[in-house]
């Protein structure tokens, strides 16, 4: 079976950044454990699996929309940062904001190359 999400950047980067943020969420607050820490690790993980969902598709349409998902999955995650950010649970987001951001544009970018396409 070919694996066409793994040529992907946007899929690549996405599973970085999953790496980024269970690291960064190992440190919050264990009350947090079933609140905010897996609420982005969710938002985490949702974004390359929504990738390699669409990828694994058999039409642009479908994969379009599978990335569209993986882009609010992102939305939240960068407004769950935020809020950790905010309550003091971790003190820099810098590195992960930043994969965020290139996720985010990588994923943009393929969504517009394959609407440009159809």
């Amino acid at each position: 079976m070919r694996r066409a999400h793994r040529d992907l950047r946007a899929w690549q980067s996405a599973m970085l950044l999953v790496e980024d943020v269970y690291r960064l969420t190992s440190t919050f607050p264990r009350e947090e454990l079933f609140g905010l820490t897996a609420q982005m690790r969710r938002a985490a993980v949702s974004a390359p699996s929504n990738m390699a969902e669409g990828s694994a598709r058999n039409s642009t349409k479908e994969l379009l929309y599978f990335l569209n998902v993986a882009t609010g999955s992102l939305a939240e995650l960068d407004t769950q940062l935020d809020i950790a950010f905010r309550l003091h649970y971790c003190s820099d987001i810098t590195a992960v904001q930043s994969r965020l951001d290139e996720v985010s544009a990588l994923t943009l970018a393929l969504i517009k190359s394959l609407k440009d396409k159809t």
